[in-house]
């Protein structure tokens, strides 16, 4: 079984791709078997993109309505049919229990690897997800800066250390990424020169993830020329016409991008 980071080199070698497809897709409670049309759509979207893509993320959006354990496993199988890593954005935050029993039942349902957020801390948080993540060989990616505005309030805060040193909230984080050895890092493409300092901490041993282009601002080349590794792509693909064409022409312009350097 390969472990979450060989598992992306691979998808990267086969697909010659850096996107990572974010399935949000988000129908009303409301509208008429909205359940039902929010699988099929989902899988649909998957079946034509997935030669252009290296991942899948999922966030509550699916998770919540679908059921882990229930029709969301449908969505699973096919992501593993595919051979695509499985990531699930679910932002853990929460004290070591809690924690421990979340990891197990997504690492359970055919999760590869988990988005956290590291306000939590280590002891009694977050040593708990690491510690299942390795008895089930699977990835830890650690939220460092979110790609909306409001991030600069927790993220982009200016923080006092031990030794008295003022650092960013999110150069602490990236550092913690370092020392905890962490699967990857998430950093906003709407923020490239923040991108460009974690780059400078984390170096090329841990990927930076980075959402946000397309429909938040992001830029394509800033985010790569700044050091990015892969991007998380949702609404410019899945509410794309014809999100295969999407999909493709995403990935075009990110290898594009990452020839220039």
């Amino acid at each position: 079984m390969l472990v979450f980071s060989e598992k992306l080199k691979k998808c990267v070698r086969e697909n010659g791709s850096r996107v990572v497809l974010a399935l949000d897709l988000s129908p009303s409670v409301g509208e008429k078997d909205f359940k039902r049309r929010l699988l099929v759509k989902s899988r649909r979207i998957l079946s034509e993109v997935e030669e252009h893509i290296v991942g899948v993320k999922i966030n509550f959006q699916l998770l919540l309505p679908l059921g882990l354990f229930d029709d969301l496993r449908l969505l699973i199988e096919d992501v593993s049919h595919y051979g695509l890593p499985l990531i699930m954005d679910c932002k853990l935050n929460d004290v070591e229990h809690t924690n421990e029993w979340a990891s197990r039942y997504f690492f359970e349902a055919g999760f590869d690897a988990l988005i956290v957020n590291p306000f939590v801390g280590w002891k009694g948080g977050l040593d708990a997800v690491f510690s299942v993540a390795k008895d089930y060989e699977k990835g830890v990616i650690l939220l460092v800066y979110m790609s909306h505005p409001g991030a600069e309030e927790g993220y982009g805060q200016r923080v006092v250390r031990d030794e008295g040193a003022v650092r960013f909230q999110y150069e602490v984080f990236a550092e913690k990424a370092k020392s905890w050895g962490a699967d990857g890092v998430v950093v906003g493409a709407t923020q490239p020169k923040i991108i460009e300092r974690v780059f400078e901490i984390v170096g090329r041993k841990i990927p930076i993830f980075s959402p946000g282009i397309g429909s938040q601002g992001g830029v394509i080349g800033e985010a790569f020329r700044a050091g990015a590794t892969y991007a998380i792509v949702g609404r410019s693909i899945y509410q794309s016409e014809d999100p295969k064409r999407s999909a493709k022409e995403i990935k075009e312009k990110i290898n594009e991008a990452m020839g220039q350097f």
